[in-house]
């Protein structure tokens, strides 16, 4: 792709790469390098370290800003920020669809809108950004897509985080906090199902899905039943 065609997602995100092969990377899905040999890489090691970027940018801001906030508060509203379908949602508002390298097998399948590319996407860039331009270049983009929708949440009820309360059911009952593992990856690179294992209070659980957060939230939401329903008995 031409680079100037990456002027309108770089609108979008209030920042402008010094080095457009970086932003390149960060839209390239996994099924793209499958299908061209001559890619050497897609966008998972930056997704990595995006998923970390963001989750320190969104403490740090959530810390300044709310002093008054408790630890549990500010844990939730960042977990409700960083989810996937919050990234999702992101990707889609700055048009990130038109500008993702798939592969043509996924392409043909939704690919571009699919939620769990997007969010890749979203926390790929985000990690691009921290190489190309520092913790500058990483909060400006947070503060030009992330901003506006944590007023949002700031402004409604808190949806289901199974994860989070599985977290303080095992600590308020005395147990150490769930481990999650991924314990199966099945099928091509770019069309993967994951197995995750979640073990807390003693037992384990598991549940499988196209990613591996979408496969922790299943787990956490097995043991949750299953938790509360032996506590109601």
């Amino acid at each position: 792709m031409i680079k100037s065609a990456y002027k309108q997602l770089e609108q979008a995100i209030g920042y402008r790469f010094k080095k457009k092969a970086l932003l390149e990377l960060a839209l390239t899905h996994p099924s793209f390098r499958y299908e061209n040999p001559d890619t050497d890489d897609d966008n998972q090691r930056l997704e990595y370290l995006g998923d970390a970027v963001l989750s320190l940018i969104s403490a740090e801001h959530l810390f300044k800003n709310n002093p008054d906030a408790r630890e549990g508060d500010m844990s939730k509203l960042r977990s409700r920020l960083t989810q996937d379908r919050k990234l999702a949602k992101i990707g889609a508002g700055i048009g990130i669809s038109e500008f993702l390298r798939l592969g043509v097998g996924e392409r043909k399948n939704g690919g571009a809108e699919r939620a769990s590319n997007l969010a890749d996407a979203v926390e790929a860039i985000i990690g691009a950004a921290w190489i190309d331009g520092g913790a500058r270049a990483a909060n400006k983009i947070f503060q030009k897509v992330f901003i506006p929708e944590l007023g949002e949440l700031q402004e409604s009820p808190a949806k289901s985080n199974p994860k989070g309360e599985l977290q303080e059911y095992a600590q308020s009952n005395g147990h150490d906090i769930p481990v999650y593992e991924t314990i199966e990856a099945v099928g091509p690179e770019h069309d993967r199902t994951f197995t995750v294992q979640v073990t807390v209070c003693g037992k384990n659980w598991q549940a499988s899905a196209g990613s591996k957060r979408e496969a922790e939230r299943k787990a956490a939401t097995a043991a949750l039943e299953d938790l509360n329903t032996k506590t109601s008995d």
